[in-house]
């Protein structure tokens, strides 16, 4: 595992974090202590309004961002509101992630709307945004065998139904995860 005091910040969109396997993928990779996971209100209200829309469920909505918030109570990024309003992106309903970012002092954004946070904005603020394969498959990349076995921990989580770790990688390139479905397939015999 990496030493803590190593571990960088990022803050998790809401489309990051709104399917279950993706969520899981990024939280288990923070819990095994890769990196710092990061949101505020706003993005776990997105989180839970996508849930709601795409599963027609308000209690498990509910329940995993509890389940969020217990597991990470220290990811809940407060008092960034004031800087909002002087931030230009293109999409003004994002500005709030990139204010929560800003607050939190964080080194990325983790997102798959990359065009509504541009760079030259972002540099201003010394921050980046990267998408979810970029950003799963650079920790796996970084971190080699011991993100593979914080994947495990979570594959053998699973019961119903159980997966097995080829099951996991088809599902992770059905996401369109393609550069970490490659690099987990190197890994298979560890998965």
């Amino acid at each position: 595992m990496t030493d803590r005091a190593d571990r960088f910040t990022a803050v998790l969109d809401a489309n990051v974090i709104a399917g279950s396997l993706a969520r899981n993928i990024l939280l288990s990779l923070a819990e095994a202590g890769f990196y710092r996971p990061r949101w505020s209100s706003n993005i776990l209200d997105e989180f839970e309004r996508f849930f709601v829309r795409q599963y027609d469920d308000k209690e498990t909505a509910a329940r995993q961002r509890a389940n969020m918030e217990s597991a990470f109570p220290e990811a809940l990024v407060e008092d960034f509101e004031t800087l909002i309003e002087a931030l230009e992106l293109p999409d003004p309903d994002d500005r709030h992630v990139m204010a929560c970012a800003i607050q939190t002092k964080a080194a990325v954004i983790v997102t798959d709307n990359l065009k509504d946070f541009p760079n030259d904005v972002l540099d201003q603020h010394d921050l980046k945004a990267v998408g979810l394969d970029d950003f799963i498959a650079d920790t796996l990349d970084l971190a080699g065998a011991e993100a593979i076995a914080a994947l495990r921990r979570m594959r053998d989580r699973f019961e119903r139904p159980e997966i097995n770790a080829d099951e996991l990688i088809l599902r992770i390139e059905r996401l369109g995860l393609t550069q970490s479905a490659d690099i987990l397939g190197e890994y298979r015999e560890l998965l």
